[in-house]
């Protein structure tokens, strides 16, 4: 048997297992992931996130990120300001401004001084190649929206690449939206060859959204950071959301700020809270 420390931790509900992978060992080729997310008789979480040493010098840590049925995915918003709170106060590193590596590049997570944590997410990417994404015959690469059949029925979607692949629909109230159902079938999709995760995205105002997200490997979250980074970008290139203004998203779990000029990186602000510390064996 092998024993495994690890801390729950969450932000805006969209909550985590995060293991130090530096001091300890992770035997990933054994460990019951997906049993460890089960809420009823695991952990429970949406994601665990995983600290390993950086393979080279230019950066501090490397970040892995496992859902909840034990796919290791590119990025994750809400994770990345846990990730930094944790390695703080692990003290693994005594900076408040970490460069990490990621599976889709290299991402730049602050602690401020309020409690906050701000992360550079990097630029947004919209080809199709970089989302992945096959548009259907007939429809431009560069298009805005992209249309998706589900059935009988269609659905407009906005496609951005935020380190993860998403997919945002427009809708009129979040509250009624189905997201279960669209989201289902929408992550799954044909056109999406890595799957997709799908942002259900009601405008307030130009600088104000409501946000409900379906993750791929995990069902609806509390709060997605990525999500709420690709919603306020697809917003803003639809003409709905004020260009280069800081919005507020608010999700399930709560608020994040994104702020983005286009052809810059995004930054997005937010809490982060950490539950207990707990020791399990495999």
């Amino acid at each position: 048997m092998k024993k495994l420390k690890f801390t729950k931790m969450h932000g805006l509900g969209n909550d985590f297992m995060v293991v130090d992978g530096i001091n300890q060992q992770l035997d990933l080729s054994s460990a019951p992931l997906a049993k460890w997310a089960d809420r009823h008789t695991g952990v429970g979480f949406d994601q665990l996130l995983l600290v390993e040493k950086p393979s080279s010098d230019a950066v501090d840590f490397r970040y892995r990120i496992f859902n909840a049925d034990g796919g290791e995915v590119e990025q994750c918003g809400n994770g990345a300001r846990c990730f930094v709170r944790f390695v703080v106060d692990k003290g693994l590193t005594d900076k408040t401004e970490i460069v990490v590596e990621t599976a889709r590049g290299i991402i730049l997570p602050r602690l401020a001084e309020n409690g906050l944590v701000m992360v550079n997410m990097g630029k947004p990417h919209f080809m199709p190649s970089e989302i992945p994404f096959i548009p259907a015959a007939g429809e431009a690469a560069d298009s805005l929206t992209h249309i998706i059949l589900l059935g009988l029925e269609s659905v407009a979607v906005s496609c951005v690449n935020m380190g993860n692949p998403h997919a945002v629909i427009v809708v009129e109230d979040v509250d009624t939206a189905p997201v279960e159902v669209w989201g289902e079938a929408v992550e799954s999709h044909e056109q999406f060859p890595e799957r997709v995760n799908v942002g259900f995205m009601q405008v307030v105002n130009d600088k104000h959204i409501r946000l409900r997200v379906y993750e791929r490997g995990t069902g609806e979250t509390q709060a997605c950071g990525t999500g709420a980074c690709a919603a306020v970008v697809t917003g803003m290139r639809l003409g709905l959301l004020a260009e280069g203004e800081e919005v507020r998203v608010s999700l399930p779990g709560g608020d994040l700020l994104i702020t983005w000029q286009p052809g810059a990186d995004v930054m997005m602000t937010g809490p982060v809270e950490t539950v207990y510390e707990g020791e399990l064996q495999y």
